[in-house]
Protein backbone atom coordinates (compact mmCIF):
# COMPACT_ATOMS: atom_id res chain seq x y z
CA UNK A 1 0.00 0.00 0.00
CA UNK A 2 1.49 3.53 -0.91
CA UNK A 3 1.49 6.75 1.02
CA UNK A 4 2.96 9.83 1.86
CA UNK A 5 5.50 9.94 3.72
CA UNK A 6 5.81 11.95 7.18
CA UNK A 7 8.28 10.89 9.08
CA UNK A 8 9.17 11.76 12.60
CA UNK A 9 13.18 13.34 13.08
CA UNK A 10 15.13 10.69 14.72
CA UNK A 11 17.20 13.82 16.23
CA UNK A 12 16.51 14.17 20.21
CA UNK A 13 18.75 17.52 20.48
CA UNK A 14 21.67 19.25 18.61
CA UNK A 15 24.57 20.97 20.90
CA UNK A 16 27.13 22.23 18.41
CA UNK A 17 28.91 19.58 16.80
CA UNK A 18 26.83 16.78 18.77
CA UNK A 19 23.59 15.09 18.06
CA UNK A 20 21.72 13.12 20.74
CA UNK A 21 19.41 11.06 18.78
CA UNK A 22 15.72 9.34 19.91
CA UNK A 23 17.20 6.20 20.05
CA UNK A 24 19.96 6.33 22.35
CA UNK A 25 17.56 8.70 24.77
CA UNK A 26 14.85 5.89 24.28
CA UNK A 27 17.29 3.08 25.01
CA UNK A 28 18.38 5.02 28.17
CA UNK A 29 14.95 6.12 29.46
CA UNK A 30 14.27 1.72 29.17
CA UNK A 31 17.49 0.92 31.17
CA UNK A 32 17.12 3.65 33.99
CA UNK A 33 13.19 2.52 34.58
CA UNK A 34 14.51 -0.98 34.46
CA UNK A 35 17.40 -0.40 37.29
CA UNK A 36 15.10 1.32 39.23
CA UNK A 37 12.75 -1.18 39.49
CA UNK A 38 15.04 -3.72 40.22
CA UNK A 39 16.80 -1.82 42.90
CA UNK A 40 13.64 -1.71 45.02
CA UNK A 41 12.98 -5.52 44.74
CA UNK A 42 16.35 -6.25 45.40
CA UNK A 43 15.74 -3.85 48.76
CA UNK A 44 12.43 -5.86 49.06
CA UNK A 45 14.40 -9.40 49.13
CA UNK A 46 17.21 -7.76 51.99
CA UNK A 47 19.84 -7.42 49.13
CA UNK A 48 21.88 -4.00 49.37
CA UNK A 49 20.27 -1.40 48.33
CA UNK A 50 22.96 -0.80 45.13
CA UNK A 51 23.79 -4.01 44.34
CA UNK A 52 22.35 -3.97 40.58
CA UNK A 53 23.86 -0.32 40.29
CA UNK A 54 27.21 -2.12 40.57
CA UNK A 55 26.14 -5.13 38.57
CA UNK A 56 24.71 -2.79 35.94
CA UNK A 57 28.61 -0.76 35.55
CA UNK A 58 29.54 -3.70 33.74
CA UNK A 59 26.16 -5.25 32.79
CA UNK A 60 25.12 -2.61 30.37
CA UNK A 61 28.56 -2.03 28.65
CA UNK A 62 29.27 -5.88 28.07
CA UNK A 63 25.45 -5.83 26.51
CA UNK A 64 25.85 -3.13 24.06
CA UNK A 65 29.36 -4.83 22.66
CA UNK A 66 28.20 -7.68 22.99
CA UNK A 67 24.58 -6.74 20.64
CA UNK A 68 26.74 -4.69 18.14
CA UNK A 69 29.61 -7.67 17.52
CA UNK A 70 26.51 -10.28 17.41
CA UNK A 71 24.99 -7.84 14.93
CA UNK A 72 27.97 -7.29 13.10
CA UNK A 73 28.88 -10.85 13.13
CA UNK A 74 25.75 -12.30 10.73
CA UNK A 75 25.77 -8.71 9.02
CA UNK A 76 29.69 -8.83 8.07
CA UNK A 77 28.69 -8.15 4.12
CA UNK A 78 27.61 -5.00 5.04
CA UNK A 79 30.05 -4.15 7.07
CA UNK A 80 33.32 -5.57 5.50
CA UNK A 81 33.44 -3.36 2.61
CA UNK A 82 32.91 -0.11 4.56
CA UNK A 83 35.01 1.96 7.23
CA UNK A 84 35.68 1.35 10.49
CA UNK A 85 33.62 4.04 11.97
CA UNK A 86 30.65 2.25 10.46
CA UNK A 87 31.21 -1.20 12.57
CA UNK A 88 30.63 1.09 16.14
CA UNK A 89 27.89 3.32 14.63
CA UNK A 90 25.52 1.74 17.12
CA UNK A 91 23.43 5.71 16.60
CA UNK A 92 22.35 4.61 13.36
CA UNK A 93 20.59 1.69 14.85
CA UNK A 94 22.05 -2.37 14.33
CA UNK A 95 21.97 -4.11 18.33
CA UNK A 96 20.79 -7.47 18.30
CA UNK A 97 18.53 -7.88 21.66
CA UNK A 98 19.93 -11.57 22.00
CA UNK A 99 23.77 -10.68 21.29
CA UNK A 100 23.04 -8.26 24.11
CA UNK A 101 21.81 -11.10 26.66
CA UNK A 102 24.32 -13.01 26.33
CA UNK A 103 26.54 -10.38 27.51
CA UNK A 104 24.66 -9.32 30.35
CA UNK A 105 24.17 -12.94 31.32
CA UNK A 106 27.98 -13.81 31.29
CA UNK A 107 28.66 -10.57 33.10
CA UNK A 108 26.14 -11.57 35.79
CA UNK A 109 27.32 -15.17 35.91
CA UNK A 110 30.88 -13.35 36.86
CA UNK A 111 29.62 -10.47 38.76
CA UNK A 112 27.27 -13.23 41.08
CA UNK A 113 30.53 -15.10 41.56
CA UNK A 114 32.19 -12.38 42.85
CA UNK A 115 30.07 -11.60 45.00
CA UNK A 116 29.55 -14.47 46.10
CA UNK A 117 25.72 -14.06 45.64
CA UNK A 118 23.37 -16.35 43.88
CA UNK A 119 23.04 -15.97 40.09
CA UNK A 120 19.73 -16.79 40.09
CA UNK A 121 18.20 -14.67 42.24
CA UNK A 122 19.69 -11.86 40.46
CA UNK A 123 18.36 -13.16 37.48
CA UNK A 124 14.84 -13.30 39.09
CA UNK A 125 14.93 -9.78 40.34
CA UNK A 126 16.41 -8.62 36.93
CA UNK A 127 13.63 -10.86 34.77
CA UNK A 128 10.71 -8.00 34.54
CA UNK A 129 13.40 -5.21 34.39
CA UNK A 130 14.93 -6.73 31.61
CA UNK A 131 11.65 -7.40 29.44
CA UNK A 132 10.28 -3.97 29.96
CA UNK A 133 13.17 -2.31 28.97
CA UNK A 134 13.19 -4.20 25.80
CA UNK A 135 9.32 -3.04 25.44
CA UNK A 136 10.53 0.60 25.51
CA UNK A 137 13.66 0.35 23.44
CA UNK A 138 11.27 -1.20 20.47
CA UNK A 139 10.35 1.91 20.36
CA UNK A 140 13.96 3.39 19.48
CA UNK A 141 13.72 1.23 16.32
CA UNK A 142 10.56 3.05 15.60
CA UNK A 143 12.25 6.27 16.11
CA UNK A 144 14.76 4.71 13.42
CA UNK A 145 12.28 3.66 11.60
CA UNK A 146 13.66 0.29 12.14
CA UNK A 147 12.64 -3.45 12.63
CA UNK A 148 8.99 -3.28 10.99
CA UNK A 149 7.38 -5.66 9.04
CA UNK A 150 6.63 -6.40 5.42
CA UNK A 151 4.22 -4.12 3.60
CA UNK A 152 0.60 -4.25 5.01
CA UNK A 153 -2.26 -4.57 2.16
CA UNK A 154 -5.15 -1.70 2.04
CA UNK A 155 -7.63 -4.27 3.38
CA UNK A 156 -5.38 -4.70 6.34
CA UNK A 157 -4.87 -0.83 6.94
CA UNK A 158 -8.56 -0.36 6.76
CA UNK A 159 -9.64 -3.06 9.00
CA UNK A 160 -6.71 -2.93 11.32
CA UNK A 161 -3.36 -0.30 11.05
CA UNK A 162 -5.98 2.81 10.60
CA UNK A 163 -7.26 2.87 14.29
CA UNK A 164 -3.37 3.18 15.64
CA UNK A 165 -2.44 6.45 16.53
CA UNK A 166 -1.51 8.66 13.83
CA UNK A 167 2.07 9.22 14.53
CA UNK A 168 2.49 5.80 14.40
CA UNK A 169 1.20 5.45 11.36
CA UNK A 170 2.83 8.39 9.73
CA UNK A 171 6.29 6.76 10.81
CA UNK A 172 5.73 3.92 9.31
CA UNK A 173 5.20 4.62 6.03
CA UNK A 174 8.20 4.39 4.60
CA UNK A 175 9.67 6.08 0.97
CA UNK A 176 6.21 5.69 0.12
CA UNK A 177 5.11 2.31 1.47
CA UNK A 178 3.18 1.21 4.53
CA UNK A 179 4.71 -1.26 6.71
CA UNK A 180 3.84 -3.34 9.64
CA UNK A 181 4.96 -1.76 12.98
CA UNK A 182 5.99 -5.27 13.75
CA UNK A 183 8.15 -2.71 16.51
CA UNK A 184 4.74 -2.27 18.10
CA UNK A 185 3.64 -5.99 18.19
CA UNK A 186 7.12 -7.26 19.56
CA UNK A 187 6.71 -3.84 22.18
CA UNK A 188 3.11 -5.03 23.34
CA UNK A 189 4.17 -8.52 23.83
CA UNK A 190 6.70 -7.43 25.89
CA UNK A 191 4.38 -5.13 28.23
CA UNK A 192 1.88 -8.29 28.26
CA UNK A 193 4.79 -9.93 29.53
CA UNK A 194 6.36 -7.53 32.14
CA UNK A 195 2.52 -8.33 33.76
CA UNK A 196 2.78 -11.81 33.61
CA UNK A 197 6.16 -11.59 35.47
CA UNK A 198 5.17 -8.95 38.60
CA UNK A 199 1.82 -11.60 38.63
CA UNK A 200 4.08 -15.17 38.61
CA UNK A 201 6.46 -13.22 41.10
CA UNK A 202 3.01 -12.80 43.63
CA UNK A 203 3.41 -16.96 43.96
CA UNK A 204 6.00 -17.06 44.67
CA UNK A 205 8.02 -19.12 42.34
CA UNK A 206 11.25 -21.35 42.61
CA UNK A 207 14.38 -19.77 42.34
CA UNK A 208 15.49 -19.22 38.65
CA UNK A 209 11.78 -20.11 37.41
CA UNK A 210 10.83 -16.49 36.71
CA UNK A 211 13.60 -15.53 35.15
CA UNK A 212 14.05 -18.62 32.88
CA UNK A 213 9.95 -17.71 32.25
CA UNK A 214 11.01 -14.85 30.66
CA UNK A 215 13.24 -16.09 28.61
CA UNK A 216 10.36 -18.67 27.43
CA UNK A 217 7.69 -15.76 27.01
CA UNK A 218 9.65 -13.50 24.72
CA UNK A 219 11.72 -15.91 22.74
CA UNK A 220 7.93 -17.51 22.25
CA UNK A 221 6.27 -13.97 20.89
CA UNK A 222 9.84 -13.11 18.82
CA UNK A 223 9.60 -16.36 17.02
CA UNK A 224 6.29 -14.94 15.28
CA UNK A 225 6.98 -11.87 15.13
CA UNK A 226 10.49 -12.54 13.36
CA UNK A 227 8.75 -14.19 10.71
CA UNK A 228 7.01 -10.56 9.61
CA UNK A 229 10.36 -8.66 9.57
CA UNK A 230 12.08 -7.34 6.88
CA UNK A 231 15.62 -6.90 8.37
CA UNK A 232 16.11 -10.21 9.89
CA UNK A 233 19.71 -11.48 10.56
CA UNK A 234 20.14 -15.15 8.81
CA UNK A 235 22.67 -17.81 9.24
CA UNK A 236 22.31 -19.28 6.00
CA UNK A 237 19.19 -18.80 2.92
CA UNK A 238 15.80 -18.66 4.57
CA UNK A 239 17.21 -19.71 8.04
CA UNK A 240 16.21 -16.27 10.46
CA UNK A 241 18.95 -16.50 13.22
CA UNK A 242 16.44 -15.09 16.21
CA UNK A 243 13.82 -17.50 15.08
CA UNK A 244 16.59 -20.36 15.40
CA UNK A 245 17.73 -19.16 18.60
CA UNK A 246 14.05 -18.21 19.87
CA UNK A 247 13.46 -22.40 19.67
CA UNK A 248 16.52 -22.89 21.30
CA UNK A 249 15.86 -21.06 24.38
CA UNK A 250 12.86 -21.91 25.14
CA UNK A 251 13.98 -26.13 24.93
CA UNK A 252 16.81 -24.96 27.24
CA UNK A 253 15.00 -22.60 29.69
CA UNK A 254 11.92 -25.56 29.71
CA UNK A 255 14.71 -28.23 30.48
CA UNK A 256 16.40 -26.27 32.82
CA UNK A 257 13.19 -25.93 35.02
CA UNK A 258 12.87 -29.50 35.10
CA UNK A 259 16.28 -30.36 35.22
CA UNK A 260 16.52 -28.16 38.47
CA UNK A 261 13.78 -29.74 39.93
CA UNK A 262 14.29 -33.30 38.96
CA UNK A 263 18.11 -32.76 40.24
CA UNK A 264 16.91 -30.50 43.66
CA UNK A 265 18.69 -27.58 42.84
CA UNK A 266 15.38 -25.31 42.76
CA UNK A 267 14.62 -26.04 46.35
CA UNK A 268 14.64 -22.10 47.50
CA UNK A 269 11.61 -19.66 46.72
CA UNK A 270 12.22 -16.49 44.88
CA UNK A 271 11.71 -14.79 48.10
CA UNK A 272 14.61 -17.19 49.99
CA UNK A 273 12.34 -19.75 51.50
CA UNK A 274 12.98 -23.58 51.52
CA UNK A 275 10.77 -25.42 49.17
CA UNK A 276 8.78 -27.82 51.38
CA UNK A 277 8.92 -31.13 50.41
Amino acid sequence: MTCEVNALSRVFLELGPFTIYWYGVIIATGAYLGLWLAMRESQRLGLKKDIFVDLVVFAIPAAIICARIYYVIFEWDRYKNGSLIDIFAIWEGGIAIHGALIGAVITALIFAKVRNISFWQLADIAAPSIILGQAIGRWGNFMNQEAHGYAVSEEFFNNYMQYLPDFIVQQMCIDGIMYHPTFLYESLWNILGFVFLLILRRFNPRRGELFLSYVIWYSFGRYFIEAMRTDSLYIIANLRTAQVISIVLIILAAGLIMYRRIKNKANVHYDGTKVKD
